[in-house]
C-alpha cells in the first residue's frame, strides 16, 4: 500500500498545455487537488505541486522534477496531464505512461476508464519524457482524457468525482470502506501546532565547526540514540569527535528551532513519525524534516537552523527566510510566490 505520494499538475500557469473544449492546465490542477483530498481521506500522506513561476518549457520541467526530488522519502511520483489530438466528437480515452511501473500503470488506466466510461488506451512505455526519467522515485504520468474530444469531455465532467476517487483508491491500494474500517487513532499531537518564521542557517555533521567535537543534542546524548535513529545519524562516529551534533548526517532533512517543551515535549520532538513542514518563503519550495535540536540562539536573529541537505533541497542560503510548521499537516499544498 502507498504511504506517501507527491503529485504535480502538468505544465504551469505561464507554460500552458493543451487547449480544446477544456484547458489542460486548469483541469489538471482541478483533478490533482481533488485526488489529493481523497488520498488524505484514505490515510495517504500527499504533497501537491502546481508551477506558478516558470516561463519556459525547460524551466517548467526542471522545476517540477526538482520539486518531486526535494521531497522526503515517498512511494510514488505522479504527474497528471490531459491529452489532445484534433477536435472530434468521438471518444478517445485515457492512458498512463511509465518507465518502470507497468503494473500500476495498467491498473490506473483501467480504473480511470471504468470510473468515467473512457476508452482504455492502457499503459504506455515511454523512456523519452523528462518527468519519468528525472524523478528519483517510481513515477507515472497519467493522461486523463482528450481535451478536444466532445465525448471525453462530457464523460469527464459527468463522472469527475467518481474518477478522482477511483484514481486515489488505486494509488492508495485500498478502497474507502477499508480505510473507514481501519478506524485510525486520533493524532498523538492533540492538535498542537507551533510555527516559526524568519531567517535560517545550517548546522550539524562532521564539518560543523560551530559546535564542539563533544557537543550533544537537546534530547539525544547517548551513542545508542544514534544507532536507534538511522534516519538522522551517520552509522559511525566521525573521527576525533564524541558528541552527537557532529554525528548528524548532513544529507538528511533535520532542523532546530527554539521549541517550547511545554507545548512540544522532548519525547514528542524525538518521535520519528512526526516531522515539521519547512518552506522557502521566496521560492515556495517546501519539504518535511525531523526536529533534531533546540536552537538557534535568539541573539543570532534567526528562527531556524537546517541541515545542509535540507538547505540545498530547498535552495536556501544563510539568512534566507523560512517558515516552519510542526507537526506537519498530512495534506501539503505547495505554494509558489506571487508573480
Amino acid at each position: 500500500m502507498t504511504q506517501a505520494i507527491v503529485i504535480s499538475s502538468g505544465h504551469g500557469l505561464y507554460v500552458r498545455g493543451a487547449e480544446g473544449i477544456i484547458d489542460e492546465v486548469d483541469e489538471a490542477r482541478r483533478v490533482v487537488d481533488a485526488v489529493a483530498k481523497y488520498l488524505a481521506d484514505l490515510g495517504v500522506q500527499v504533497t501537491v505541486f502546481h508551477d506558478d513561476v516558470s516561463t519556459s518549457q525547460s524551466e517548467n520541467l526542471d522545476r517540477i522534477v526538482d520539486f518531486h526530488n526535494a521531497q522526503p522519502p515517498h512511494d510514488l511520483d505522479l504527474a497528471l496531464h490531459f491529452n489532445a489530438f484534433e477536435p472530434t466528437s468521438k471518444p478517445m480515452g485515457c492512458e498512463v505512461l511509465y518507465v518502470t511501473e507497468d503494473i500500476l500503470a495498467e491498473d490506473l488506466s483501467a480504473t480511470m476508464a471504468y470510473a468515467a466510461g473512457f476508452i482504455n488506451r492502457g499503459p504506455k512505455f515511454r523512456d523519452d519524457l523528462a518527468f519519468l526519467n528525472g524523478t528519483a522515485n517510481p513515477a507515472l504520468l497519467a493522461e486523463v482524457c482528450f481535451v478536444d474530444s466532445e465525448a471525453d469531455v462530457a464523460l469527464y465532467e459527468e463522472h469527475f468525482d467518481e474518477l478522482c476517487a477511483a484514481i486515489a483508491s488505486t494509488l492508495a491500494g485500498k478502497d474507502f470502506d477499508e480505510a473507514e474500517a481501519e478506524q485510525p487513532q486520533p493524532p498523538r499531537t492533540m492538535e498542537v501546532k507551533v510555527s516559526f518564521s524568519g531567517k535560517c542557517s545550517h548546522f550539524g555533521g562532521p564539518n560543523d565547526m560551530g559546535v564542539s567535537p563533544s557537543e550533544d543534542l537537546a534530547w539525544w546524548d547517548d551513542p545508542e540514540d544514534a544507532t536507534e535513529n538511522p534516519h538522522l545519524f551517520l552509522p559511525n562516529q566521525p573521527p576525533g569527535t564524541s558528541g552527537l551534533a557532529r554525528r548528524l548526517d548532513p544529507s538528511k532533512p533535520y532542523l532546530a528551532c527554539r521549541w517550547d517543551y511545554d507545548l512540544t515535549p522532548k519525547s514528542m520532538l524525538a518521535d520519528p513519525t512526526l516531522r515539521a513542514l519547512v518552506r522557502n518563503r521566496k521560492s515556495g519550495l517546501q519539504a518535511m524534516a525531523w526536529p533534531a535540536d533546540w536552537g538557534p540562539n535568539s541573539e543570532t536573529g534567526r528562527a531556524a537552523d537546517l541541515s545542509p541537505g535540507l538547505m540545498e533541497a530547498l535552495q536556501l542560503q544563510t539568512d534566507d527566510e523560512v517558515e516552519v510548521i510542526y507537526p506537519a499537516p498530512t495534506l501539503i499544498i505547495a505554494e509558489e510566490p506571487e508573480a
